[in-house]
């Protein structure tokens, strides 16, 4: 019986009723009693089934699966030892001992094994490991197969020769004419043999190749992201090109992985998000083109999308490419459109797509956690709601607000993926609470354009000078990428977040991803109050205009985010003309592109900044497992880099990324070849930065050793990461 069914009247309800009787004209002392007796009983009764449901894995306890995992030779993974070092300092009653054991034996590895030791040394079962223990999607490939080799000849006495059957698809000459299979040569899904490599495939210091007793684990590390029928981005006013981004920059497609039909299955080229080759395209167009797939195109807002028969693949670097009428030219590498000069569309054209990136940051249409007050009212923006202007639903906010029809708590929630090309000026009273977002799995895009003439035209904030500090307004910006212009704050505003939002580094970007106006500020604090949080954002440098006499040093806070100044030695975070910022950092798992000028840090922690760190208050504050440059003037540091390396220590310690331009797959990314004093130089042996919650050394590190343990014997496997 669960202990939540439990029935205190079970054992007096068993008693004749003249006992029941009587024992109620005495106060019920024996039904008391009784109660204590069955309570007793049930856990007795519940002891007994949870003994019977602990020898199955599926139904144990968390704190038995150790114990069952030891009864079948499971090995706990890498970096549990500080778990478990930490879990019995910490453990305090059955919360810890659970906490404690679902860390050291997660329930899924130990009732996998026995039946992954069966598999032991198959392709799909290395794949599988891959995902279940580093969560990556994985492509295993046995390098032997690809080890140019010479064909045994038997000779019979007839003088014939025979060819050994079994090597005739191993080490063969190139063939030129397949430009597919070209097209994949080198990497996972490549079939051209190559030469031998002697080096083991996993090195940890330089891994090798194509050797003969090797096995590599090709992962993908960055994700798919969808954008789900969007505006695409007009290049020209004859309205013909096109790229698929609305900010106008190249990008790459990626492919939307379609899952494994089984367990033993091998994934292909279609069950990971590998980007998207121009050859592979034309040759399988019907895999990637339409509804459900990994793009699709519409023009002049028809329902139908552009059929599969006008769609040609073409490469369209430099627009060079001029399609035929009434043709519709793609290339998956750049992610550009083009269309005949004669059939060009009128009323627009929309796209639906996959892009890759490292995590959940910044705008998308990725799930987001989010709380909405019980007496907030929500005004939906967007096609067939109410509002068709994110200017119409705050008006309408403002006016019921001053009529008493509703509370100080307004939500104004975007609800697709669209472009809002409009003059926002949100003017706040005391109390205000407003909140604009976009709807769950929908990335809307706000582009500030030139509207006026004679000032600035940023997405305007403002508090009136009525606003008493318990009464500050507050705003939230929650799932919106901002481009074209930056924010600005002013006013006796009380807070200011920012959570999964863009703010684009150099307001907009060049079709190279190179910033547009690689000096302008995206987010402006022009005399206010405002406590500003940002929450897992992207955004460009923060400039801070404020009273450093008369008023208080503003609180920003920064946490698993980009600060891009889209240069290293410019200002990320400063007041004008590179003077120290009246504002107090505190910087959580934070990348930082460029220089900090700021009046103190009171925390920064498992961060990276590339520029100069320089404050005004060194006697407040601390700087703990981060990279400041050297010749910065921070207070004290704990275990930071490049202190910890020594002046001394060979090879410069510094952050390296695979890129640091917005707009590219793998922004902000650390490389391969960054000095692990930096890639695992975090207080939990995770790396520094803005991906730190990823956790990648940690995931590399526990599916090496379940490779080692699950590889056959004289094999040796590697991790080759394709991004």
């Amino acid at each position: 019986m669960s202990p939540n069914n439990r029935e205190p009247d079970g054992l007096a309800d068993l008693l004749p009723q003249w006992h029941r009787l009587r024992d109620a004209e005495g106060g019920e002392p024996l039904r008391a009693l009784l109660a204590v007796i069955a309570e007793q009983v049930d856990r007795v009764r519940d002891g007994v089934a949870q003994n019977y449901e602990d020898w199955f894995v599926e139904t144990a306890a968390p704190w038995v699966l150790p114990y069952l995992g030891d009864l079948v030779g499971y090995t706990p993974l890498p970096g549990y030892e500080r778990v478990q070092a930490k879990g019995l300092a910490d453990a305090d009653g059955d919360g810890g001992r659970v906490r404690l054991a679902e860390a050291l034996a997660p329930r899924r590895d130990v009732a996998a094994t026995v039946a992954n030791r069966r598999r032991k040394g198959t392709l799909a079962l290395l794949e599988e490991l891959a995902g279940s223990v580093g969560g990556w999607p994985s492509r295993a490939v046995e390098f032997s197969r690809l080890v140019a080799a010479h064909q045994p000849v038997k000779l019979y006495g007839s003088g014939t020769a025979a060819v050994n059957a079994q090597r005739l698809r191993r080490g063969g000459l190139v063939d030129v004419r397949k430009g597919a299979a070209l097209d994949l040569a080198g990497g996972p899904f490549g079939a051209v043999a190559q030469s031998v490599d002697v080096r083991r495939a996993g090195s940890a210091r330089t891994p090798g190749g194509c050797s003969p007793a090797g096995v590599g684990v090709f992962v993908w590390r960055l994700k798919p992201y969808r954008v789900t029928r969007a505006p695409a981005y007009c290049v020209d006013r004859a309205r013909s090109l096109y790229t698929f981004s609305i900010l106008g920059n190249d990008g790459p497609l990626v492919t939307r992985p379609v899952p494994e039909p089984s367990a033993a299955h091998v994934a292909t080229i279609d069950n990971v998000p590998a980007y998207i080759r121009r050859r592979q395209l034309a040759e399988r167009l019907a895999d990637y083109y339409g509804p459900g797939k990994s793009f699709t195109i519409w023009r002049d807002g028809q329902d139908e999308p552009v059929p599969m028969s006008d769609i040609v693949v073409a490469d369209l670097t430099g627009w060079r490419y001029r399609p035929g009428r009434g043709q519709v030219a793609v290339d998956p590498a750049l992610g550009r459109i083009a269309f005949g000069s004669r059939s060009a569309p009128r009323q627009g054209v929309w796209v639906t797509y996959h892009y890759a990136f490292c995590d959940d940051m910044g705008g998308g249409e990725y799930p987001r956690e989010r709380e909405t007050p019980a007496a907030a009212k929500v005004y939906r923006v967007g096609p067939g709601r109410a509002y068709q202007r994110i200017m119409d639903a705050y008006g309408d906010w403002r006016r019921d607000r001053r009529a008493g029809r509703c509370g100080p708590d307004g939500i104004i929630e975007i609800t697709h993926s669209g472009a809002y090309q409009e003059q926002l000026d949100f003017d706040l009273e005391p109390g205000d609470r407003l909140e604009v977002r976009a709807a769950e799995g929908t990335r809307p895009v706000i582009r500030l354009l030139d509207w006026y003439s004679n000032r600035p035209d940023a997405l305007n904030i403002r508090a009136g000078e009525d606003c008493s500090r318990s009464e500050a307004p507050r705003v939230v910006l929650d799932g919106l990428l901002v481009t074209g212009r930056g924010l600005n704050v002013s006013g006796p505003v009380g807070a200011v977040v920012l959570r999964h939002c863009t703010l684009v580094p150099g307001w907009s970007l060049e079709p190279e991803c190179d910033p547009h106006s690689p000096e302008e500020p995206s987010l402006v604090l022009d005399r206010t109050t405002a406590c500003v949080a940002i929450e897992r954002s992207v955004l460009g440098t923060i400039e801070v205009i404020g009273d450093e006499v008369g008023t208080d040093p503003l609180d920003i806070h920064i946490r698993d985010s980009i600060l891009d100044a889209t240069g290293h030695d410019r200002a990320a975070l400063s007041a004008p003309d590179c003077r120290h910022a009246h504002a107090v950092l505190h910087a959580h798992r934070t990348t930082v592109i460029g220089e900090v000028h700021t009046h103190a840090v009171a925390m920064a922690e498992n961060s990276v900044f590339t520029g100069w760190l320089r404050v005004a208050r060194r006697g407040v504050g601390c700087v703990r497992f981060s990279y400041v440059p050297r010749g910065s003037r921070t207070p004290r540091r704990y275990r930071c880099q490049p202190d910890l390396a020594g002046a001394g220590a060979g090879l410069p310690v510094r952050p390296l990324f695979t890129s640091e331009r917005y707009g590219t797959p793998a922004y902000g990314q650390l490389a391969h070849g960054c000095p692990e004093e930096i890639g695992r130089g975090a207080e939990d042996g995770s790396e520094m930065g803005a991906f730190h919650d990823l956790y990648q050394p940690q995931r590399m590190d526990s599916l090496r050793a379940r490779l080692a343990e699950y590889t056959p014997a004289g094999a040796d496997a590697g991790i080759v990461p394709v991004t």
